[in-house]
């Protein structure tokens, strides 16, 4: 039983995180502005987390 459950644990979080790089936006685009604003977060009520600008220091 624990066999089953820690491959389904593994495999599990190995497709969450597939499922999360494979959503993003600029995956496969090579001209993507890095320092483009972050487009809203998925979680619910949550605000993106904002981005450290250089020019301000």
């Amino acid at each position: 039983m624990i066999d089953y459950f820690a491959i389904g644990l593994t495999h599990g979080l190995i497709a969450l995180a597939a499922w999360r790089l494979l959503s993003r936006a600029d995956l496969d685009d090579d001209a993507a502005d890095p320092h483009a604003p972050r487009r809203k977060s998925w979680r619910r009520g949550k605000p993106a987390e904002p981005e450290a600008d250089a020019s301000d220091a």
